[in-house]
């Protein structure tokens, strides 16, 4: 029982809830996650069983888009709408779309960020949020994200009563990418506190929001004993892998995670090897002291 389950995370929930969830529909301790989402956050939660697993690290490098919504005015402790307010700005006229956009630009590509403190980040062997539960200061390593594209995808909509502005935006970034942050960076570009107010992963690697299956519809397929019909084969999680195709000898030799001479052509150094049916066998990569040879990485297909 390999496979992977494009899953719909409903707000409210953690990532490890879903993952419990799936553990008891399916009867298998060998679940996992490819990427967390953050409890008020819904969406794409591509989760991995049986042998799949093995490949977890590699679907949580894929790119991910978000749909979502940066409200500026107010600035809150966890840079979402569920934090204490700690910083207002009064806002006095509407800003314009293309005031917002001018502010987005230097937002796209590589980007630095500090990750916020109600984040999951270790520092010094400690959750960054548990810090921030303790009222400590520690100083936050900054990372480099990529920002593959941030668009508006509607106007501001300015609320004069709440001097406070709404601006709806897509996002597709690296992993690592916190869009809480982007929000607020959106908001101090144009001269104002600002939090992330919503936010939904419409889609992880090769998986949309309209592959997904909730809770409840998987509870109706264990119903009929259908539960399989939500899983995924591997192949298509490894899709946006670079792929070789080899033929019946050196498949019985990958198959036994032999060290052989590197196929021709191959430039990457992590490749995911198939056989003539088209399944996975293996992700290899080149050997980092035999020149000229490849071995493999992780054995999806034993002998």
């Amino acid at each position: 029982m390999s496979g992977v389950i494009p899953f719909w995370k409903q707000r409210g929930e953690t990532s490890f809830d879903c993952v419990k969830q799936i553990r008891e529909r399916y009867g298998t301790k060998k679940v996992g996650h490819t990427g967390t989402l953050d409890p008020e956050v819904d969406g794409v939660l591509p989760i991995c069983l049986g042998t799949a697993t093995k490949l977890v690290e590699y679907l949580t490098e894929y790119h991910k888009t978000y749909e979502g919504e940066v409200t500026i005015g107010r600035s809150t402790t966890t840079e979402d709408a569920t934090g204490e307010v700690v910083a207002e700005k009064r806002i006095e006229a509407s800003i314009s779309e293309a005031e917002i956009e001018k502010a987005c630009e230097p937002l796209r590509g590589r980007i630095k960020q500090i990750p916020p403190y109600y984040s999951a980040v270790k520092v010094k062997g400690k959750r960054l949020y548990e810090y921030a539960r303790e009222g400590i200061e520690v100083e936050r390593p900054e990372r480099e994200v990529t920002i593959y594209s941030l668009t508006l995808t509607g106007s501001p909509d300015f609320d004069e009563e709440r001097s406070e502005i709404r601006v709806p935006f897509r996002v597709t970034c690296s992993k690592g990418t916190y869009v809480r942050t982007l929000a607020v960076a959106i908001g101090e570009a144009l001269g104002y506190p600002a939090h992330m107010s919503q936010l939904t992963r419409t889609s992880a690697g090769p998986f949309t929001s309209s592959d997904c299956w909730t809770i409840e519809q998987i509870d109706e397929l264990v119903k009929n004993n259908q539960q399989f019909k939500a899983m995924d084969p591997i192949e298509k999680a490894m899709h946006e892998w670079p792929s070789y195709t080899i033929d019946e000898k050196t498949e019985a030799s990958v198959r036994n995670g032999a060290v052989l001479p590197m196929l021709k052509n191959v430039d990457e150094q992590q490749f995911a090897l198939y056989n003539q049916q088209g399944s996975i066998l293996a992700i290899y990569q080149q050997h980092p002291n035999k020149r000229g040879f490849m071995k493999p990485e992780k054995m999806l297909l034993g002998s």
